[in-house]
């Protein structure tokens, strides 16, 4: 029994006490003098040795059933504190946009970078990470039936993306991990807890001194998708609130990067072998209005790094926010180096249509953006969305936007079905009957299908850049300087290159394309592509913080609410790694103190 006290004294004195004297009175110690004989400190009242020996004969062993099924499982099953993490394999699925796309990508390094293995294989997974879109009903309801079939197979999930950021509350999210938009940094962490069978959320906003920022940081760990093409997100959020609109729920309103980390972005992805930059966002359009900047400084910067052979492509923006950049604009799409594509989204041709849903432009803001780009960038293709059924859209609504898609002939044109999205007020709105919304949409596909817009192309000789494999597996995919799609024979030696080729076929959404067997290839960069499910961007300050087991996050994150003991939080975020680390140790040295003291007299109860 001494033994026991004198143990706890020691550690008093030895550890908590020094600490004690900093924030408390001090105290007198335990026991100061020293004991002769054990028998000093056992009392009359207490048993003698022969008493003690009496008790134990009546006390009689539970005899464990062995043969017990829910014991079997008990003892084979270790205790959550004993998984490693790092060693698991991960699948991962994204829906959506090409931002939710990039969000999957370093999602996926930072795994890797870890240790987990990034499988294709979700029978084989330990855990499966499900990044969602929230943009349709149907996109939704793949993801609902993705975490069902996730339980049904007994795997771990994490949930990530726009739907469990907009609606975390939903009933069928509850009790699962949950990483948020701007948390995709903190990727290894959820995933341990959600290995450990903890639930995790973190759906905080990313902010320094109070201003919110783009998101995570951009030169994180990533897998790309494709080795030869990065999708670099260059804001989050928009300036817009419209009233169908869900995905502004998840992201939020408009936060830029800076143009210097999107320039060491580009140039970091050249040296690695990319040969083609994607640059998405809600609104690319709106790009530097929250930083005192714009898009096409932005755009003239990153014109300075592309190497010969590469090219960039740019993302959608909505009419009102390029308006003001017009004559730029057509300058930079005229750039060799620069995909003559713009993706400006329409909506409708109907005004009245527009005011519901706040689009914050006219039908003729839209025609005068296209026009002049037409004007100034020849063979421009432009790109739009339409949605059919919106509601209080009137037949008269309806054939207006008949008219411009038959003046346009885009031919890129994106066709939604209007799905009312829970919580926005377009679904409070009254709703046009689903078989009405149904035939328009028929009636405009079957509008957007009357017309080849590549059949006058044949014949003609292309510069295209080799990028892809068709889904079919038959042919490469290339594209030319107006990101229209060419297919190529599937010959190794052109993929990654940029080469020239005669157009000998056409279809609805594709041309054919035979190389010049004299002509020049240009290779985009001097690098070798990575391999695919290679890792991309391993800093040394990363390579750093794994070999010492620290946290390499730089950008401030919000407070972890995990729903488990306070050993779990402790695992994510040690206090020593917080502010105010001095009062957590001490917090943490009571706690110790308060299970010596337990132990202590637990021991005393059990030898009387």
């Amino acid at each position: 029994m001494c033994s026991r006290y004198e143990a706890l004294v020691l550690y008093s004195n030895a550890f908590l006490m020094p600490i004690f004297s900093q924030h408390f009175l001090k105290m007198p110690a335990a026991c100061e003098s020293v004991l002769e004989d054990i028998e000093d400190i056992v009392s009359a009242e207490d048993l003698k040795p022969h008493d003690r020996q009496f008790v134990r004969r009546n006390v009689f062993p539970k005899v464990r059933k062995r043969n017990s099924q829910k014991n079997i499982q008990t003892d084979d099953e270790p205790p959550s504190d004993s998984i490693i993490p790092g060693v698991q394999k991960i699948w991962i699925r994204t829906w959506g946009c090409s931002h939710n796309n990039s969000d999957g990508e370093y999602m996926a390094g930072q795994l890797a970078a870890y240790g987990y293995t990034i499988t294709d294989n979700s029978a084989e997974a330990d855990l499966w990470l499900l990044n969602s879109c929230t943009v349709k009903n149907p996109a939704e309801d793949h993801f609902r039936n993705s975490i069902k079939k996730a339980q049904e197979g007994k795997k771990k999930v994490v949930l990530a993306g726009c739907v469990p950021q907009a609606q975390p509350r939903q009933e069928y999210l509850k009790g699962l991990s949950i990483i948020g938009v701007q948390q995709i940094d903190r990727v290894v962490e959820v995933v341990e807890e959600t290995i450990k069978g903890h639930s995790v959320r973190l759906l905080g906003q990313k902010k320094d001194n109070g201003k919110r920022l783009g998101g995570a940081r951009l030169d994180l760990p990533k897998i790309r998708k494709n080795p030869l093409i990065e999708i670099i997100s260059i804001n989050t959020g928009c300036l817009n609130a419209c009233t169908y609109c869900k995905t502004k729920h998840a992201r939020g309103d408009l936060a830029s990067y800076p143009i210097e980390e999107l320039v060491d972005r580009a140039k970091q992805s050249f040296q690695e072998g990319v040969c083609e930059i994607w640059l998405t966002s809600e609104d690319t359009g709106a790009y530097g209005r929250d930083i005192g900047t714009d898009l096409p400084k932005l755009l003239w910067k990153l014109v300075e790094v592309i190497p010969e052979g590469a090219m960039l492509r740019l993302g959608m923006t909505n009419p009102p926010y390029i308006l003001e950049h017009l004559e730029e604009m057509a300058k930079i799409l005229s750039h060799p180096r620069v995909y003559a594509f713009l993706h400006i989204p329409v909506q409708s041709a109907s005004d009245s249509v527009l005011m519901d849903m706040k689009r914050e432009y006219c039908v003729a803001d839209f025609k005068q953006v296209v026009d002049f780009l037409k004007e100034k960038v020849p063979g421009i293709t432009i790109a739009t969305d339409i949605i059919c059924g919106f509601p209080g859209e009137t037949d008269e609504d309806f054939q207006e936007t008949m008219k411009l898609v038959e003046l346009y002939r885009f031919p890129s044109l994106f066709i939604n079905q209007f799905y009312p999205r829970p919580g926005t007020p377009a679904a409070k709105m009254p709703q046009v009957p689903a078989a009405v919304k149904k035939q328009r949409t028929k009636d405009l596909s079957q509008l957007f299908h009357s017309y080849s817009p590549y059949d006058h192309k044949v014949g003609e000789r292309q510069r295209v850049l080799v990028t892809e494999e068709s889904f079919d597996s038959n042919y490469y995919v290339a594209h030319n300087p107006f990101y229209e799609q060419v297919l190529v024979p599937k010959d190794p030696l052109l993929m990654g290159k940029m080469v020239e080729v005669d157009i000998y076929e056409a279809g609805k959404h594709f041309m054919k394309g035979q190389p010049v067997s004299d002509a020049r290839v240009h290779t985009a960069s001097i690098n070798r592509p990575l391999a695919k499910g290679e890792v991309s961007g391993l800093t040394e300050e990363f390579r750093r913080s794994l070999q010492n087991g620290t946290n390499w996050r730089a950008q401030p994150s919000a407070e972890i609410p995990v729903k488990t003991r306070l050993s779990s939080w402790m695992a994510l975020q040690l206090p020593w790694q917080q502010e105010g680390g001095g009062v957590k140790i001490l917090s943490v040295s009571l706690a110790l103190l308060a299970v010596l003291v337990m132990f202590y007299y637990g021991g005393m109860k059990t030898e009387l």
